[in-house]
């Protein structure tokens, strides 16, 4: 079979055409932050953190230097016991067990939803024991896991919810009574990250802690910079996490457009749904109707065991790239053997592995593109 080429080079995330339309901005902030040579801790880091606070509906963002410092700093401010025990789904990245094990804490793996790909509350609850110290809320690719149940949960047994928000930043909740509740503002500490890929991405790395507790954000703060109350003055053991001066100096021009690019990545994910819903052999992403969902990825299951490499084969051989997030269930990786858990115990996580395809989805995608991929997708599911 001769397979076609793309009408235009596709691409699953097109920074270079984004910062392009930004370059006079980003040039600017560069040439300003080299202006003052204040590189550490200079002013436009606090102009960030207050800039994305007010994005974020009023809640204290603390930078810090990556999205995998953001998770260790939150679980240091927790205070937990070594050994104490803290729930993660099964489905994530690795970074989020890596936190709590570098700590001495325990990660007790919980299976997720087929249907949103976030944490089971249900499964939560069932894991909940004397030792449980803490309950991590994946918001994966975009759309946020159950804050409703997770925060009940965390009340009735008096454990911190924290949110790990690397892949949903602006996402919304709707809560009790119709309250609307900001993804990584519910918890006791959210976390995010600035890595290049994400929808708030700086040009190299970065993170962020997020809290509405002063006293907390406080504590954050401290925790990031050696532990100090002031310069040479170590009340904990903190960590050197900072975010670069001009990091958050790129990352201010790019907040200004994270609305518009959410919007646009919400399109994107329309035209698909629209395109693929009655494909036989793969499922849309669901969407959960309390949550918004701010398209990190978008992200197809398909439905016979085994066909999903083979379709993305088929299709990095007619140009368009794909990603799989994630390949191998977390408690299946080398260095999380000692937790012990054997295969079959997190059924959802593991077919998961399986099945999931993420498609190319960027703000930039053109419409033409778009039907491109579809039509290679049906090419090969026909």
């Amino acid at each position: 079979m001769i397979l076609p080429a793309p009408p235009v080079p596709i691409h699953l995330l097109d920074l270079a055409a984004e910062h392009a339309a930004l370059q006079p901005a980003l040039d600017e902030a560069i040439q300003e932050v080299l202006r003052t040579a204040a590189f550490i801790q200079g002013p436009a880091v606090g102009a960030f953190a207050a800039e994305l606070g007010e994005y974020l509906g009023g809640a204290h963002v603390i930078p810090c230097a990556n999205g995998t410092d953001a998770l260790t700093l939150a679980l240091m401010s927790l205070d937990l016991p070594v050994g104490a025990e803290v729930i993660i789904p099964a489905f994530t990245y690795v970074a989020t067990l890596e936190a709590a094990a570098l700590l001495g804490l325990k990660p007790v793996l919980v299976d997720v939803r087929p249907d949103t790909f976030n944490v089971d509350p249900a499964a939560v609850a069932a894991a909940i024991t004397p030792r449980t110290g803490a309950i991590v809320a994946v918001h994966l690719f975009g759309q946020c896991a159950d804050l409703k149940a997770l925060q009940a949960i965390s009340t009735h047994h008096g454990v911190a919810l924290i949110e790990d928000n690397a892949q949903a930043i602006g996402a919304t909740f709707q809560m009790t009574n119709g309250k609307t509740a900001v993804a990584g503002t519910v918890g006791e500490v959210g976390t995010t990250s600035f890595f290049p890929s994400k929808n708030l991405g700086c040009l190299g790395d970065g993170g962020a802690l997020l809290t509405r507790d002063p006293a907390r954000a406080a504590l954050l703060q401290q925790l990031a910079n050696h532990g100090q109350s002031r310069k040479y003055h170590h009340q904990r053991i903190g960590l050197n996490s900072r975010l670069d001066t001009l990091q958050a100096a790129l990352l201010r021009v790019k907040l200004r457009q994270l609305s518009a690019n959410t919007a646009a990545r919400q399109a994107v994910a329309a035209r698909y749904d629209a395109a693929l819903a009655d494909v036989p052999g793969i499922s849309i992403p669901a969407r959960d109707p309390r949550s918004t969902h701010v398209f990190h990825q978008y992200t197809i299951q398909v439905a016979e065991a085994g066909r999903r490499d083979d379709l993305q084969h088929f299709l990095k051989g007619c140009g368009v790239p794909t990603m799989i997030y994630y390949p191998l269930p977390v408690h299946a990786q080398p260095a999380y053997q000692y937790l012990g858990y054997r295969a079959g115990q997190f059924p959802v996580a593991e077919r998961l592995c399986g099945a999931v395809l993420s498609l190319p989805i960027h703000p930039l995608l053109m419409a033409e593109q778009q039907d491109y991929v579809v039509e290679i997708v049906q090419q090969f599911l026909q």
